[in-house]
């Protein structure tokens, strides 16, 4: 859906992200955390935490986009 409704957006490249590019990826990374040395485990956090802040981001641009189709 992100594509169909902010193609080209060059703030919602996933592709440029360390480590965690997609839920799914997310989903393998975050429960294996606790099984890593802990300079790992900060690198997969942050990488986690970087794919949420672009999800967030990407979520709330699709929102207006869809309020703005609705006004």
């Amino acid at each position: 859906m992100l594509p169909a409704i902010c193609p080209d957006d060059p703030e919602l490249d996933y592709h440029g992200l360390d480590g965690v590019h997609n839920g799914t990826e997310a989903m393998s990374v975050y429960p294996e955390i606790r099984y890593m040395p802990p300079e790992e485990q900060e690198k997969a956090r942050k990488n986690l935490l970087a794919y949420c802040r672009l999800d967030t981001l990407a979520m709330v641009k699709v929102w207006e986009e869809l309020k703005r189709a609705a006004e």
